[in-house]
């Protein structure tokens, strides 16, 4: 434990954390608490601080945990204080911890701020079952709270299962939020409270309340969902002697049909958001407006920007609602500002993976020039593969149907594809330019009276599918050769 003189943080400092379990995938809802309280610390230059709360056992996992680190630095949002990188107040694992919270759990027993509760399970269900029966809210009765020093000695050495209670006496508890101003609960409501099932094992409201004292935090921005933990750790707080943080508590974040978010509406893992092709700075621009607005029509902010036009003055009261359109809007805004180098880059293991190309044989140029063509079209860095693995195939399988423009007969189609033929065979390689075929195509195109007629069989020929980027483009790349062998491929198909 840190002396009490121990002081490290300037009076008025701004510290927050982030504190996740891990016990699940890096989800968008922590990714926002995450980025709310980077952009709040960053904003008024304090400390951001990464705590992990691994006090659930049995549910927490080191995998979980890699996966919520990983999925933060790939977002950018940089940590001054945590389990990887240290701190003055670490170790920053609860379950690194157990000694500190049982210093101030025996510190509430000796004080009979806090009493052992051997009360069964059963005997507590029935309790609850009857309470909601007549009205009430369901809340413990205190059976155990004034159990004779003796007795609690005696079940103990006799280790009767037990868990440890929090005293909770009546009284108005009132705080004031700072997105959604001043609320006030009656603890009488609640009951004795259960702050750890043994003196090694705290439970979450307690462990956090001692946390944010010894980690010196100044304020705590968290989802709405934790408003009810909110008055039992002021209790806790004022009981132990501690510091009341500031409190702020975000909208939840809702699907379309304003239903709680869920896997339904689209949203997955942080991690997952990645692998289909999504970019840092897209998924960090789309959370930020997951309950935060700037209060003009603003819509594309890059983390610097969000830093300096963050405030939780700006933080909505009501749910956000997630909108999976959204972020592809702004995915493709972004994909749209890489180059056509780095594009290319960022697609190579999208396709690699899907075996249509090895790294090692890969000519970059070729690369960028097929990625050029579908610059503008991208949504996400996956799409790729489905967009251009007919420029990475040798054979091309498709319904000879897909050919046929309109009502064509097969006549009608094999005249198409050899004029097609005809066409290109006469421009010298040295002149095979999207510019070049297209002014010697086009003209034959009008005399046709319907473009399709020639365009479209061309379009389905090189590339096996229904839509394409254009024709010409397509053919640039592939070049003369292999233009005029998937047209005589068409053919055979006939």
């Amino acid at each position: 434990m840190i002396p009490e003189d121990f002081q490290l943080v300037k009076p008025g400092e701004i510290r927050v954390r982030f504190a996740p379990s891990p016990t699940g995938y890096f989800h968008i809802g922590t990714a926002r608490g995450a980025l709310f309280n980077y952009l709040f610390a960053q904003k008024n230059q304090g400390s951001f601080v990464l705590r992990i709360e691994d006090t659930d056992k049995e549910r927490s996992s080191p995998e979980f945990e890699k996966d919520i680190i990983e999925g933060l630095k790939w977002l950018g949002l940089d940590w001054s204080e945590g389990p990887d990188v240290g701190g003055a107040y670490g170790p920053y694992r609860q379950s690194e911890r157990t000694d500190t919270y049982s210093d101030y759990l025996e510190k509430l027993l000796v004080q009979d701020k806090a009493y052992y509760c051997f009360c069964s399970e059963d005997e507590l269900e029935a309790q609850r079952q009857y309470q909601m029966s007549i009205g009430e809210t369901p809340r413990y009765s205190g059976k155990c709270s004034d159990l004779p020093k003796e007795t609690v000695k005696k079940y103990l050495e006799e280790k009767k299962p037990s868990i440890i209670r929090f005293r909770v006496h009546q009284k108005k508890i009132v705080f004031k939020d700072l997105i959604r101003g001043e609320l006030e609960f009656d603890s009488g409501l609640m009951g004795d409270i259960v702050i750890a099932k043994d003196l090694l094992t705290p439970l979450y409201n307690f462990s956090v309340v001692v946390d944010d004292f010894e980690m010196k935090i100044s304020h705590v921005i968290r989802g709405e969902d934790h408003i009810s933990n909110t008055p039992k750790q002021i209790l806790m707080q004022e009981a132990l002697g501690f510091n009341r943080p500031e409190y702020a508590h975000l909208p939840l974040i809702l699907g379309p049909d304003r239903s709680k978010l869920s896997k339904r509406h689209g949203a997955v893992s942080v991690v997952s958001y990645k692998k289909e092709g999504y970019l840092a700075e897209a998924i960090v621009n789309f959370i930020s407006f997951l309950g935060w607005n700037p209060g003009d029509e603003r819509e594309i902010y890059s983390l610097p920007s969000l830093v300096k036009e963050f405030s939780l003055e700006k933080v909505q009261k009501g749910g956000a609602v997630f909108n999976i359109k959204k972020l592809d809007y702004l995915n493709g805004f972004y994909i749209r500002k890489k180059s056509p180098e780095r594009l290319a880059e960022m697609c190579l293991p999208y396709l690699e993976e899907s075996g249509l190309v090895k790294k090692e044989n890969v000519d970059l140029n070729y690369l960028k020039s097929i990625v050029s063509i579908y610059h503008e079209r991208l949504k996400k860095l996956s799409e790729i593969v489905e967009l251009t693995d007919f420029f990475f195939r040798e054979k091309l399988e498709y319904e000879k149907e897909l050919l046929r423009w309109k009502e064509m007969t097969d006549e009608e189609l094999k005249n198409s594809l050899e004029k097609l033929e005809k066409i290109f065979s006469k421009i010298n390689s040295g002149a095979w330019t999207k510019v070049n075929l297209e002014n010697a195509l086009m003209p034959k195109t009008e005399k046709a009276g319907d473009r399709g007629i020639l365009l479209w069989p061309l379009r389905v020929a090189l590339s096996g599918k229904k839509s394409s980027a254009g024709p010409f483009e397509i053919a640039e790349i592939l070049g003369k050769e292999k233009t005029l062998e998937r047209l005589r491929e068409a053919k055979n198909l006939l």
